[in-house]
This record gives structure tokens, C-alpha cells and sequence, in this order.
């Protein structure tokens, strides 16, 4: 009887071992000298005849081993016992003092007439209008599950909506504040929660066709904490299959700015609500990229905390030492209201850090050193251009750096070793076949390859993640904040795995081509659109504070956030 796969799988030993066939193989296949001597060029090693023959003995144990272990039951919500902490040994760092006040000191102004314009209003006035009485709850919500209705098939930007449960905690908002009972600054503000954080008793599908029917059980340290301060659920914003780019099991979300062009991901559909004006803001989360890209792509805000503030308790895990959830919203003020509620120390979080939060809206951003790599800009798209321009307009301090010449790349090994961990059962059943995107660089393809990662290399691209730390951190040491490109000189990859901070803000309007839809085949074509274009900040651990001093200011003299995309505004 021929081998199938998942006998074949089951039975691999784990990392350089993976020609070893265990027990729940074949039984004629045995681990052979050829068999090692195979592998050595995908190595990168060279043993002679009698090390090798050495080696044979006992590996049939190791694969024994590991088909023991692959029956164990092993939850996504089971951390490993290894854990990630960005703080380097003997290093301070700044957190900011003071009370939570990141509301804006400013007038909101007058309660616009249209629904349109309401809801399109930043976070922070609507705050100020439900604090006052200007508005209530209920119609704000009610706004916004008519736009739903009205353009959320278009864009496919919501796995599930949840009308019901909106209407009533906009209702209890309403109530309380009536009472005086003020929960925080986004009680009453309406919200999409990206679809791999789960809410007890709704569909959590992670965007993926295995987990289309899963019904969460419990509650996610995130949730808890926007529903304790009073914010209403709209639903369930879209994810990309396992929390990469733009298609999901049921459809493919869009951008708002062109429906003929994906939305990016993975936080597809929480990018594409706030961009089309569906949610007051929404939340995402970010393992590579997954807060910035659909940001970037959809015109919106995204802030990613840094590595450890916020809890992924209840969140689906993909990669331990990687996952951050983070706001997506309209304006970089927005930002601010929404990270002050979801940080906090938890229990549940193995990696989850004790640090507090504040922003001083009255601060002076012209005291910020703010660092830039000069060949980020030199070809720069004229956004990016402009947001650099506005940094000298202010009066920072601005400070050229430089990246050591090092292999960044190299710590793309963690993602995949951890993601194909965290799903190693959709490997070893054939499941991963199910999934909609089936190309060289999709989850499935990268899930098997990653078994070919040797478990010696994997530990010392570790080891090199910590060196990479080092890098950043003497960066910071010569400045508050750095800014750049989004997709230039791997500050994005590298700022991802050493846990600091990153803001996106809308900087301006480009004339480009469209990016294929994802998993469509089709050639990029040559007619341009305009499209809106974002540029990164980057803070030092916990520098949050400054990046929205920043950011926001930047904003200001940009003079581009408030434009919205035409067909649903």
C-alpha cells in the first residue's frame, strides 16, 4: 500500500532530521546513508562516510519521537514556552509619565447635517459630539450599519456583521452617559474587529476556509477591553486566509480607492471599513506588514505598538514571537484614543509587558531628533518627499543613519518555522490544500518548506535577531524617531522582529497601476490611477508617544488626510 501523505509527514523527524521516516511510515523505508548525503547541499554541510554512518543511529528514535509528539493535542492558543522580550539586558527605557488624557484640546466643531459627513468624522470629535449629547450612540451606529449594508458587499470588507449586538451596546452607551458614566473616551464609537480575534459566541474564521464555521467560546483580552470602555462592535472585518494578504474564503476585499484593486492585507477588510468610511475606526493586527500594507494601499492610519503593550490573549496565533494587534483609523489623533484602551499588562499573554501609555498633545515636536536613511529618498515617491519636507518645516533636528550591511532577510526563517508550527495540522492532514491561494509564496507552499528549516539554524537566526536589536538600539540613541518610506532598506522587516513601534500616515496621492488581484494570474496593466500613499515612522520601544506627536503634526501641514474616496463619500 503506498505511503499517504500524512503517514509520510507524521513520521518526519523534526528540522535537519527530515529524511527520517518514523514508525507510522512505511515500514521498508528506513533511514539510509544516501538518504543524508541527499540533504547535505540543502544544509549547507559536508560530513565524510563514518560521520554519517554515526549519525543513522538513533534518528529512527527522533522520528519516532516527533510522530508521538504530532499526536499530542497542541491548540493554536498553546504558547511555547520560549518567549520573545524586545528589552535589552541593562537598558532603561522611557515610558511616558502622567494621566491618560489623549483626546485632542481642541473644539470638534458642529455636528455635520449629512450621514456622509458623520461618518467620515474622526474618532476624537465623534467622542466629543456623544460626550455632549450631540449625537447619540444608536444613530451613529445606525449610520454605519446602513453604509454596510449599502457598500460592504462591494468591497467584501465584512465576514460577519452583528447589527443586534450593536444596537445594543450603543443603547447601553447611550444609557450610561445619560447617567453621567463616562467609560473612556470611545465609549459609544462604532468599531470592526479584524476576524482572527475572537468575541464569544460569533464566528471567528481566520479568514480560511478550514475555520469558515469555527464559533469562538471565549472572549479576547482585546475585545474585553473596547467593550468594558464602552465601544460598539459593528462586526467582523475580513482577513486574509491565515492573516496573509487580501483573500479570504469567501471573497477578496477591496480597495475603497479603486474596487478593481485588492485592499492588501492581511487586515483587509479593517483597512478598507475605516478607508470607505464603514466603522469609526477598526483594529488589525500585524505579524509583517499586515497593519502598514492596507493601510498604505487604502489611504488609512495604522498604528502597530510595540511587540508586548497590547495582548493577543484570544487572538489567533500565527507567529509567537512576531504578533501584534494594533488600531487602524482615519486620522493619527484617532490612534492615540484607541491604543490608550487596548495597552495593559496581561496574564494571559506570555509575552504580554507591563508599560504604561500617554500622549501630551501640547508637547513641542520641534525638540524631536528625527533620523532618515538619505538613499531611502532620493528616488522617493513625492509623498514621502513631502512628509520629509514637512519634518524640516517644523524644526526638528533631522539626523542621517545608516543600516549595517547585514542579512535582515535571514529572519524571515522565523515566520515561516513559527507559522508552520502554528498550523502544522493543516500540513499534516492535506487541509492546507483547501485553501484559496495555492502559489510558491502562499501559506501552504511556505508550511512545507519550512520543515527543511534545520533546527540549528533556526536557533541562531534567533541569536541574529538579537543582534539586530543592538542595531536599532543605537539607532534610538541618536534619535527620538525615524522616518522613511514604507517599504524601503527593510525597516519594515527588521522593526517588525526587534518589537519597536511604527506609525503609517497618509503623506499625499500617487499616479500608479493597479496590483493584480491576489491569486488572479493576471499581468499588471499599463493605464495609472490616482491613489493615496502612505509614509512610515518609527519609535523607539514604548516611543509611541512620539510618533503620533509627530505623525500628527506632519498631518497637519500635509493637508491630505480628510480626502475620501469618491464613490463612497
Amino acid at each position: 500500500m503506498a505511503t499517504t501523505r500524512r503517514e509520510l509527514l507524521h513520521g518526519l523527524a523534526v528540522g535537519g532530521g527530515a529524511f527520517a521516516l518514523g514508525s507510522q511510515a512505511n515500514a521498508q523505508e528506513r533511514l539510509t546513508g544516501d538518504m543524508i548525503r541527499c540533504s547535505e547541499g540543502l544544509f549547507g554541510i559536508d560530513y565524510t562516510d563514518t560521520e554519517v554512518e554515526q549519525m543513522i543511529v538513533g534518528l529512527d528514535d527522533w522520528a519516532e519521537n516527533a510522530a508521538r509528539l504530532r499526536a499530542i493535542d497542541q491548540p493554536n492558543s498553546l504558547q511555547p514556552a520560549t518567549t520573545f522580550d524586545p528589552r535589552l539586558p541593562g537598558v532603561s527605557y522611557n515610558l511616558p509619565q502622567g494621566g491618560s488624557n489623549t483626546v485632542p484640546d481642541i473644539t470638534p466643531g458642529s455636528v455635520p447635517s449629512r450621514d456622509v459627513d458623520i461618518a467620515f468624522s474622526s474618532a476624537w470629535k465623534q467622542s466629543k459630539w456623544l460626550r455632549a449629547g450631540q449625537i447619540s450612540s444608536e444613530r451613529l451606529t445606525r449610520i454605519y450599519l446602513d453604509r454596510i449594508e449599502q457598500f460592504g458587499g462591494e468591497l467584501e470588507c465584512f465576514v460577519t456583521v452583528t447589527p443586534e449586538l450593536a444596537i445594543e451596546q450603543a443603547r447601553a452607551a447611550d444609557a450610561a452617559l445619560a447617567r453621567g458614566e463616562h467609560a473612556g473616551p470611545i465609549q459609544g464609537v462604532p468599531y470592526a474587529l479584524k476576524d482572527i480575534i475572537d468575541v464569544a459566541g460569533i464566528r471567528s474564521t481566520w479568514g480560511a476556509t478550514p475555520y469558515q464555521d469555527r464559533i469562538a467560546e471565549d472572549d479576547a483580552a482585546v475585545y474585553q477591553r473596547l467593550r468594558d470602555a464602552g465601544a460598539v462592535l459593528l462586526g467582523k472585518s475580513t482577513s486574509g486566509a491565515i492573516a496573509y494578504n487580501d483573500l479570504w474564503f469567501g471573497g477578496l476585499t477591496r480597495n475603497p480607492w479603486n474596487p478593481n484593486e485588492g485592499s492588501s492585507g492581511s487586515s483587509a477588510g479593517s483597512a478598507s471599513a475605516v478607508g470607505a468610511g464603514l466603522a469609526s475606526f477598526a483594529i488589525g493586527t500585524e505579524t509583517l506588514g499586515s497593519i502598514v500594507s492596507p493601510s498604505h494601499r487604502c489611504g488609512t492610519t495604522g498604528l502597530r505598538p510595540t511587540f508586548g503593550r497590547v495582548s493577543r490573549a484570544g487572538a489567533m496565533a500565527l507567529c509567537w514571537s512576531l504578533d501584534k494587534i494594533g488600531p487602524i483609523t482615519r486620522e493619527v489623533a484617532d490612534a492615540a484614543l484607541i491604543l490608550d484602551v487596548l495597552n495593559g499588562y496581561d496574564v494571559a499573554d506570555a509575552s504580554s509587558l507591563d508599560t504604561s501609555f500617554n500622549v501630551d498633545w501640547r508637547a513641542d515636536t520641534s525638540s524631536l531628533r528625527v533620523g532618515y536613511l538619505p538613499g531611502d529618498f532620493e528616488n522617493a515617491a513625492a509623498p514621502d518627499q513631502a512628509a520629509l519636507q514637512a519634518v524640516r518645516g517644523i524644526g526638528c533636528e533631522l539626523v542621517e543613519i545608516s543600516l549595517p550591511d547585514l542579512p535582515y532577510g535571514a529572519l524571515g526563517t522565523v515566520v515561516e518555522v513559527e507559522a508552520a508550527a502554528a498550523f502544522e495540522e493543516l500540513t499534516l492532514s492535506g487541509e492546507d490544500d483547501s485553501l484559496r491561494w495555492q502559489e510558491p509564496n502562499a501559506w501552504p507552499n511556505t508550511w512545507r518548506r519550512a520543515r527543511l528549516r534545520s533546527a540549528v539554524d533556526y536557533v541562531n537566526v534567533d541569536r541574529f535577531r538579537r543582534d539586530v536589536c543592538e542595531v536599532m538600539a543605537n539607532i534610538f540613541d541618536r534619535c527620538d524617531v525615524v522616518i522613511g518610506p514604507n517599504f524601503a532598506s527593510n525597516m519594515l522587516l527588521i522593526t517588525n522582529f526587534t518589537g519597536h513601534p511604527s506609525l503609517i500616515f497618509r503623506s499625499g496621492f500617487v499616479e500608479r497601476t493597479l496590483n493584480p488581484l491576489t491569486a488572479s494570474g493576471a499581468a499588471r496593466q499599463e493605464q495609472t490611477y490616482r491613489l493615496p500613499h502612505g509614509t512610515s515612522l518609527w519609535g523607539p520601544l514604548f516611543g509611541e508617544d512620539q510618533l503620533l506627536l509627530l505623525g500628527r503634526e506632519i498631518e497637519s501641514r500635509l493637508h491630505v488626510a480628510g480626502e475620501r474616496p469618491g464613490q463612497f463619500s
